[in-house]
């Protein structure tokens, strides 16, 4: 099941990319299920060496979605759309 989340987080962040948004919501989608992964992997270990490593995933996960979303609010600011197909990256 959650090989077929983080499956569709990935297709769709390769088919489906016109804006910023979705691609940063397919983005979270691939940790969220990278998260729910790790932990249950861990819960079947039984190991308690390694039970900071979900948070710490989801710490960077936070980050992650924090810069993106500055991200998108730049370039609205800028381009006006956060349409990726407005977006050049050799213009300055």
């Amino acid at each position: 099941m959650f090989i077929s989340m983080f499956t569709l987080g990935l297709t769709g962040l390769t088919f489906h990319r016109t804006h910023l948004l979705s691609a940063l919501l397919c983005l979270e989608g691939m940790m969220l299920s990278l998260f729910v992964a790790l932990t249950l992997w861990l819960m079947q270990l039984n190991s308690t060496n390694f039970s900071v490593s979900p948070l710490l995933l989801l710490a960077f996960s936070a980050c992650e979605a924090s810069v993106g979303l500055a991200l998108l609010v730049a370039t609205a600011r800028t381009h006006g759309s956060d349409r990726l197909s407005t977006l050049n990256l050799l213009q300055c």
